[in-house]
């Protein structure tokens, strides 16, 4: 059995996990995220952009054929097990239901915002426990945006640069704590803002950081794009990690892009570009 982690997050590779109907295939596994049975959607660049599998890896179903772009990027689940979908390719952010029901649309597919305006193409979504969504945006936008429960734009920050507040790919964000987390992926940084967009502080030594997550004990999973995995605690205080040199063996990395943890613990990392595959690490 495979082992990675260090310190007290170590982790076995489940070998084989996620097992297909015949002909199918991953695509770039953009995203991953788990509701509240523990049952994970894999976000991907597939004809079947989202795949629902239990935790023992075995198949349930699969929606969104002919919804999404095939630039399928970001999926959050909130803690009534609302889905928020983001796609860079058509500049929206879709809220659903477990099923794919459409609940609610944030942009106008197809049509990219103007410069600073939501969206253009936009990564991430997620909300806050006051209801409120923030949105990274993203490849065509350098900006953050503040969204009310019911979709109403309240705010937006951020502009493209290298200093405090600036953005080089606003890729992932994260509430917690009463504030913002945003992966500022080209800057190899996250950083760190007030709800309204005050700049905080920033946290350093990332390769590509692509998304956050933070589980109920406060830890920080954030997956980065030269191929390794980093889990911190809130202060940003590294605790573990691994990977970091292209691989396909059981356990590295060739481009993670997505991360969730389940209520056992269990770490699920998604991967793109030749990546295409998501990998369950079991926690020990």
């Amino acid at each position: 059995m495979v082992r990675v982690g260090g310190g007290e997050l170590v982790y076995e590779v489940a070998e084989g996990w996620g097992a297909l109907p015949q002909g199918w295939a991953f695509g770039q596994v953009a995203g991953v995220a788990i509701d509240s049975k523990d049952r994970v959607y894999v976000f991907n660049r597939s004809s079947h952009p989202v795949m629902v599998f239990d935790r023992n890896g075995d198949f349930l179903k699969s929606w969104g054929e002919g919804v999404f772009s095939s630039r399928t990027h970001g999926i959050y689940i909130d803690e009534h097990d609302n889905v928020f979908c983001s796609d860079d390719g058509d500049h929206t952010v879709r809220k659903l239901t477990l099923d794919g029901k459409l609940l609610m649309t944030l942009g106008t597919p197809n049509k990219v915002g103007e410069e600073g305006v939501p969206f253009n193409r936009p990564t991430y979504a997620v909300v806050a426990p006051s209801g409120e969504i923030f949105v990274s945006d993203g490849y065509g936008n350098s900006r953050v945006h503040k969204f009310s429960h019911d979709g109403g734009l309240l705010k937006s920050w951020g502009t493209k640069g290298e200093g405090p507040g600036q953005f080089n790919i606003p890729h992932g964000v994260w509430v917690m704590d009463g504030k913002v987390y945003v992966a500022d992926r080209q800057n190899h940084r996250i950083q760190i803002f007030t709800m309204d967009g005050e700049y905080i502080t920033e946290w350093k030594d990332f390769q590509q950081p692509c998304t956050i997550y933070v589980d109920k004990k406060g830890l920080m999973y954030v997956p980065e794009l030269r191929s390794r995995m980093s889990i911190l605690n809130k202060n940003g205080e590294l605790l573990a990690r691994w990977g970091g040199e292209k691989s396909r063996e059981p356990g590295q990395f060739i481009a993670p892009h997505g991360a969730w943890v389940d209520s056992h613990g269990d770490l699920y990392v998604g991967e793109v570009l030749e990546g295409q595959r998501l990998q369950k690490f079991v926690r020990v």
